[in-house]
């Protein structure tokens, strides 16, 4: 490499090729080239380096696996080294996530510090501490009163998008209030949430956008070859992988505008009747569908109330232990289950796990977009409202269309439980159950 004077050695090494810039660093003596590795500025693309000017949040708004947790867990590294920040706030949807992805996680704070001089992390403390005195406070999204007067001068937050209580930025803006210039970087996979297209519209945010391809040397071909074999041209595709933030669709049931204004951070105390409802998957390995568990409520109002989507890919026992779990902790008139798949074996199996189980049985003889009409309406008239954001179930609602296409956007396994729970509590029958169902105890 002819190398020019004026300009400093790193900016030479990153303007050069992939190939050209290892072919150099491999002549280097090995501690040199265990440095190189931390050098994040060798290694980072344009949408990862962190932007120039006067800017208040910076927003990386990239599909899966393009990078932006490495970005941002590398802006706090540079923040703290260069002493800018010494209290900065990491905050992800959960604490689970602020764990495994943000600090622990392969493009974590823990693996991009350089052996020696990273922060010790105290985890029973929910922070990490650096030499230099700088420290970084956890916090997870489901519990915005934690953020009242956790003062920063520095904050990350993660997958801002999926966060089911969005107010929770606005305590944490509210504390980012120390230093002469407190800065916030957000990185997420986009959604048409009322929070991200706020930001994107503030003229002291500045965007940075990537896709998965743009990672592609980093991931593995079998990610490639099976992610767009079954997603490439879905709208599932341009959000997911290409970060885009997309429209409501034509023709679907529900409407992203339409959810986010009948948002509630807390459900009446005086709550009428609570179903747990169940849209069982006949499989239960990678390639399956998920089992829909959603808990829905009718409140004193004669409105609709969404709980909690648990959604997921359980095995039998697992998905029927955890409804008798949602069944107990939210005492629950009865859980509504679909039969059509399993037929009593569905009901078998949750009166294994929890033989006083009030189970009432539905069986679907309409088309799906048909049952969803009537709740979606409920919408519309402002009758039903999500007890904070469920991110998965919003994109399903939000893509439910009359030729929804299950190869490639999967059964809506939530959003048939939400009919089937909403369809009981606002349109059912209305015979009280039984008190002593009530009595459960604990698995």
């Amino acid at each position: 490499m002819e190398r020019d004077p004026q300009r400093p050695l790193i900016d030479q090494l990153a303007a050069l090729s992939a190939a050209e810039r290892d072919a150099f660093l491999a002549c280097l003596p090995v501690e040199l080239q265990a440095q190189a590795l931390y050098c994040w500025r060798l290694w980072a693309r344009d949408d990862q380096r962190a932007p120039q000017g006067n800017w208040r949040v910076w927003l990386l708004l990239s599909g899966r696996g393009a990078g932006k947790t490495r970005a941002g867990a590398e802006w706090v590294r540079a923040q703290v080294e260069s002493g800018a920040c010494q209290r900065l706030n990491l905050v992800g949807r959960t604490d689970s996530d602020v764990r495994d992805t943000m600090i622990e996680g392969p493009s974590g704070i823990l693996a991009v510090s350089p052996p020696g001089a990273g922060p010790l992390y105290r985890p029973k403390l929910r922070r990490l501490e650096y030499p230099n005195g700088a420290r970084l406070y956890l916090f997870s999204a489901e519990e915005p009163d934690r953020l009242r007067g956790a003062q920063c001068d520095g904050c990350w937050c993660d997958e801002l998008a999926a966060w089911r209580y969005p107010e929770a930025f606005d305590m944490l803006l509210m504390g980012l209030r120390l230093g002469s210039d407190p800065r916030c970087v957000v990185t997420t996979t986009p959604r048409p949430t009322r929070l991200v297209r706020t930001l994107i519209a503030k003229p002291t945010t500045v965007i940075s956008r990537a896709t998965t391809f743009d990672n592609r040397a980093n991931l593995p071909t079998a990610f490639f070859d099976g992610v767009l074999g079954r997603y490439q041209g879905t709208r599932l595709a341009r959000q997911e992988l290409y970060g885009e933030v997309l429209a409501d669709v034509p023709g679907a049931l529900w409407q992203a505008d339409v959810l986010e204004e009948q948002r509630v951070r807390r459900a009446p105390a005086d709550l009428k009747r609570v179903v747990v409802a169940v849209d069982p998957a006949v499989s239960s390995g990678e390639g399956s569908d998920e089992t829909g568990i959603l808990v829905v409520a009718q409140g004193a109002d004669g409105h609709g109330y969404v709980l909690e989507d648990r959604s997921g890919r359980y095995a039998p026992h697992e998905w029927a232990r955890l409804v008798a779990t949602l069944y107990e902790a939210h005492r629950a008139d009865h859980v509504i289950a679909e039969v059509n798949q399993g037929g009593d074996l569905v009901v078998s199996v949750l009166r294994v796990v929890a033989p006083q189980l009030a189970v009432r049985k539905v069986r679907a003889t309409r088309g799906k977009y048909l049952r969803a009409e009537p709740v979606a309406a409920l919408y519309q008239q402002g009758k039903v409202h999500h007890l904070g954001c469920f991110a998965t179930l919003e994109d399903q609602l939000c893509a439910f269309t009359p030729g929804i296409d299950r190869r490639t956007q999967g059964s809506p396994d939530r959003a048939d439980a939400l009919v089937y729970g909403l369809t009981d509590v606002l349109l059912g029958r209305r015979e009280p159950r039984p008190a002593t169902s009530r009595r459960l105890t604990r698995y």
